[in-house]
């Protein structure tokens, strides 16, 4: 356990003598701050925040971050205020201490949203200063690292948040060192089995490939020094629970992993770095599609490397990393490595890495604005949290990092959300392709838009990054919101027409009371509960009706044209499947809106003529809209009937959405066709069509 004197004289490494004297009067406050408190572990409680910032210290933060650490569990469990650190120690100190306070658990229904509250107040406080995740992940690793002392349902729930949330940020701002750390011991607390039984298997794959190994970095060092190129070779295991997640994902044994062991070159120039690559696969052949140029384009985290694999021998790769110093720091430290924080020295990797991770917390500071809540929103996170990434170019050649199996969509939102709102075709590589095509490294993607175009529901079934997901349900429940407001403010007309009124007409004192019952703010928002069917017009009605007005009839109520183009609130019903110039009524139904069936349909027979729940419908004289059919045939069964079929209604201008073969009894069989046609005449004309054909005995639509 390290000691205040230890930390000081290592401090004494790249900190002048007033930060460390800073750095030592934040321990003495905690010290006495936490004065009788004590860990699971029996050990005085002020051991905690002198790990936390000796953690900080070998990433050589700056002092106000090891200060921060020192405090970091002050406000939350002592009497002393955020006012008492500020006066004491400075804003920035403080503010960092309250950021980390912030991201303590509350109580929620669930550890799920538990979960989410937690994650999403650690955005908000990593907006504010990037230094307090850096503190809040420094605290999450020395907790892993005694969680000994927890009880096994405690240490399992905190494990599986590391892995969830805690290692993915580390990795997603570059913190190798700290993802695998974090990784493999809550891996050891959460499966101790499956980790002891892959670390045995590793010291017994170490023993038998000891001399292997060792005669690979002579032959790596060898070829260096033969073309006097500078390189740090090193031979490491990879760590227990990256070996159990390729063993997971390719369900494979652990004898099948073969490159258990990695390589490390670590250089002193870019131009090297090519140049050693070069000079290894003269050495070893390369496995084919297996090399990865992360220099040239690196990872969204700032990570730069080369990365190959090599065949050695026979059945047996070897996994090769070559770096330069500069990169191989930032790889290890992220964001951390970035100059902002220290007192000494200059790199770019950790500008650009600093840079995108700031960008990354920006652009989910936005994404959380348009999530409804806190599940939602991480639930678009996780999305991005996944280190695998392709790497596409728009037609400028910018490069564009995305997550593996993102769309064109997901691409059209990661240009910008106009981009992708108006989005309606694209091409990959000047080729016309589907909007759901998975993308490929090197791709280049041209989006074409349209003004009068919007996102489509179906997209959420294939797009995978956050921003996508997060944008196209926000401009859904937008739009969901306009039509249910239209759609209530032409059903209160309707009933308030039978008073002499309308919803331009009320009287002022009578709905402010209406909404103060209802606890609404506004007009809109009673609206809007009426077009979701979740209040009923009439009932409205007749609360707002002029006072001397008399109760009209309803029975002869005027029908309300249906134009088609309401989506979202008007849904026709999947039990009828009415279409234009069929006679409809409307049924209200809490959440969904009006659904229309047709007036013959069975399920609204005998609620047809109850005025409060049924309102009769009319179509408009336009209609901007398909309907979908489900029409019942009887066929003569030979072999290219379905393709006959098929041909047949094409030809009409008829979209097919399904078709399948009943029964067959005897000569005779069954088919089931659903379409789409835009009103009774276009189906009658395909049913025209069908009927003539020899083999088709009856059409029946369902």
């Amino acid at each position: 356990m390290p000691t205040i004197d230890f930390l000081s004289d290592r401090l004494t490494d790249y900190l002048d003598l007033q930060q460390i004297k800073d750095v030592r009067r934040a321990y003495f406050y905690a010290e006495q701050a936490h004065d009788g408190q004590r860990r699971k572990s029996g050990e005085p409680y002020v051991t905690h925040p002198l790990a936390v910032s000796s953690i900080l210290a070998t990433m050589h933060m700056d002092h106000q971050s090891l200060m921060a650490a020192m405090l970091h569990d002050v406000i939350e469990d002592t009497d002393i205020s955020y006012d008492g650190i500020e006066n004491q120690f400075g804003t920035s100190v403080a503010d960092i201490v309250d950021g980390v306070s912030k991201l303590t658990h509350l109580e929620f229904e669930t550890k799920a949203e538990a979960q989410a509250e937690n994650f999403q107040k650690m955005v908000l406080a990593m907006a504010e200063d990037i230094r307090v995740i850096l503190v809040k992940l420094a605290d999450r690793l020395h907790n892993m690292r005694t969680l000994g002392a927890m009880p096994p349902d405690k240490r399992r729930r905190i494990a599986r948040e590391t892995m969830d949330i805690y290692a993915p940020v580390a990795a997603r701002l570059g913190m190798r060192d700290m993802q695998v750390e974090l990784e493999d011991l809550a891996f050891q607390s959460f499966y101790p089995m499956r980790a002891k039984y892959i670390r045995r298997a590793v010291v017994q794959a170490r023993g038998q490939r000891k001399d292997m190994i060792s005669s690979i970095e002579d032959a790596i060092r060898n070829r260096l020094d033969q073309e006097k190129l500078p390189g740090i070779v090193s031979g490491r295991e990879k760590h227990l629970y990256s070996i159990y997640s390729k063993m997971k994902a390719q369900r494979k044994s652990f004898a099948e992993i073969m490159d258990v062991f990695a390589f490390r070159i670590v250089t002193d120039t870019v131009d090297e770095c090519y140049r050693i690559l070069g000079a290894i696969h003269n050495l070893y052949k390369p496995v084919h599609g297996r090399f990865k140029d992360y220099i040239a384009i690196p990872k969204a985290n700032g990570y730069q490397s080369l990365h190959t694999e090599l065949f050695v021998a026979r059945d047996i790769t070897i996994e090769v990393q070559i770096r330069s110093r500069e990169m191989d720091a930032v790889a290890s430290l992220g964001i951390a490595e970035h100059s902002h924080y220290k007192v000494y020295g200059d790199s770019d990797s950790a500008v650009g890495s600093y840079n995108r991770a700031r960008k990354w917390v920006l652009g989910l500071l936005e994404m959380q604005k348009r999530a409804g809540d806190s599940m939602e929103f991480i639930e678009h996170v996780k999305k991005d949290l996944f280190p695998d990434e392709v790497y596409v170019f728009t037609p400028k050649g910018r490069i564009l990092e995305l997550p593996r199996g993102a769309t064109p969509v997901d691409f059209a939102y990661a240009v910008h959300t106009d981009v992708g709102n108006s989005c309606v075709s694209c091409r990959i590589n000047r080729r016309l392709a589907p909007l759901s095509e998975p993308l490929e490294s090197g791709e280049t993607i041209e989006i074409i838009t349209t003004r009068s175009a919007q996102p489509n529901m179906a997209w959420l079934n294939f797009v995978v990054t956050g921003k996508a997901r997060s944008s196209i349900r926000h401009f859904l429940k937008n739009q969901q919101r306009h039509e249910s407001v239209e759609l209530g403010r032409r059903l209160l007309n309707q009933f308030l027409g039978h008073y002499g009124n309308s919803v331009d007409e009320i009287d002022a004192g009578k709905l402010q009371a209406l909404l103060e019952g209802a606890d609404f703010t506004s007009l809109e928002d009673l609206l809007e509960d009426i077009g979701m069917g979740n209040r009923m017009a009439y009932v409205v009605a007749r609360k707002l009706k002029p006072d001397e007005s008399e109760v009209e009839s309803l029975k002869g109520q005027k029908p309300i044209a249906v134009q088609g183009t309401e989506g979202l609130v008007i849904q026709y019903a999947k039990c009828c499947h009415p279409i234009s110039g069929d006679q409809i009524v409307g049924h209200i139904s809490s959440g969904r809106g009006l659904v229309v069936h047709r007036t013959e349909c069975r399920n609204i027979r005998y609620m047809r003529d109850d005025p409060e729940k049924c309102i009769y419908l009319e179509w408009s004289d336009v209609m901007d809209d398909e309907f979908t059919v489900v029409l019942k045939l009887e066929v003569a069964s030979y072999r290219g009937i379905i393709a006959s079929l098929a041909t047949t209604v094409s030809g009409t201008g008829t979209n097919i959405l399904k078709i399948d073969m009943g029964e067959e009894e005897g000569q005779l069989a069954t088919v089931d066709m659903e379409i789409d046609v835009a009103d009774r005449v276009h189906l009658a004309r395909v049913i025209k069509k069908l009927r003539a054909l020899r083999a088709v005995s009856r059409v029946t639509r369902l």
